[in-house]
């Protein structure tokens, strides 16, 4: 006999039996997708050793481990900046004043719905400004414009009564969005905010555009070179899973977080010990 549950009913004999059949002829069809697309690689002699011998050069292993800091120094300006004008964005748009709040929700709307390419390069060409600073720049006002409606629909998903509690006990409004709001919010906004910096992490590449020379651009200087019958596949299949790399290596710090904070002894329930049998009463 299956047991249920309130949203589906527990898989008998044959559904496990048919999920299994479905699996394997799944996993098949992905097997020989990936065999056909090796197939191909090979049959158009994308794995000749002309085409990876520039990985064996050390001048090319530091063009590739520079611009792979420049791209995590892009990233690094970009996310704390992001994070500190979507925190000043998300405040004027619950301030009680309503200028603040009228300004801060047209800052946020007008950069949410600005393509971040045409943000990076009016800051590049119209104001003249240098590559990197322009890349952070274009970066910081469109992801810290998504970040303020995180942070702002976090607040806002806190229980209401948690806010009037701390209003009743005296606390002012700077001390309730501090000790009681934002950290309960944090942990719901914490995916929504990992999510968002890794589409920072990836936009970086968009420096190449201005001549910034980040990972992507590096890349872009070997996959050209004739000297080694333009190697643009093996270029993709390197840079490619440093990028998934590190945005699955944030991913696993948001985890660590999420799972450091569930175990801090500050978030934690106190326990309360049972009262005994013969405990009296004041006054008994």
């Amino acid at each position: 006999m299956t047991e249920s549950t309130a949203l589906y009913d527990v898989p008998g004999p044959h559904a496990r039996r048919r999920h299994l059949i479905y699996g394997l002829v799944s996993t098949a069809l992905i097997l020989a997708l990936a065999g056909w697309i090796l197939y191909l690689l090979f049959a158009n002699d994308q794995f000749t050793s002309t085409k990876w011998s520039p990985f064996l050069y050390k001048g090319i292993q530091e063009l590739l481990l520079q611009g792979l800091g420049n791209t995590l120094k892009a990233f690094a300006y970009a996310s704390v900046l992001s994070l500190v004008l979507g925190a000043v964005l998300a405040v004027g748009r619950l301030s009680e004043h309503r200028p603040v709040r009228w300004v801060s929700t047209l800052v946020v709307e007008f950069f949410r719905a600005m393509p971040v390419l045409v943000m990076i390069f009016f800051i590049f060409v119209a104001l003249k400004v240098q590559p990197l600073p322009a890349l952070v720049a274009g970066l910081t006002l469109y992801n810290g414009s998504v970040l303020a409606e995180v942070f702002r629909t976090g607040i806002h998903a806190v229980a209401r009564g948690q806010g009037e509690a701390a209003y009743a006990l005296g606390m002012r409004k700077t001390q309730v969005m501090t000790f009681v709001l934002a950290p309960q919010a944090v942990r719901a906004m914490l995916p929504a905010i990992i999510s968002q910096l890794v589409v920072a992490l990836k936009d970086t590449s968009l420096g190449y555009l201005i001549t910034y020379e980040e990972f992507l651009h590096a890349g872009k200087l070997i996959a050209s070179n004739l000297d080694y019958d333009l190697p643009f596949i093996p270029v993709v299949m390197v840079i490619s899973p440093i990028y998934i790399g590190m945005c699955m290596l944030l991913s696993w710090f948001a985890t660590w977080v999420a799972r450091r904070e569930r175990r801090n002894p500050k978030t934690e329930a106190v326990g309360v010990a049972p009262a005994e049998p013969e405990t009296l009463l004041p006054g008994r």
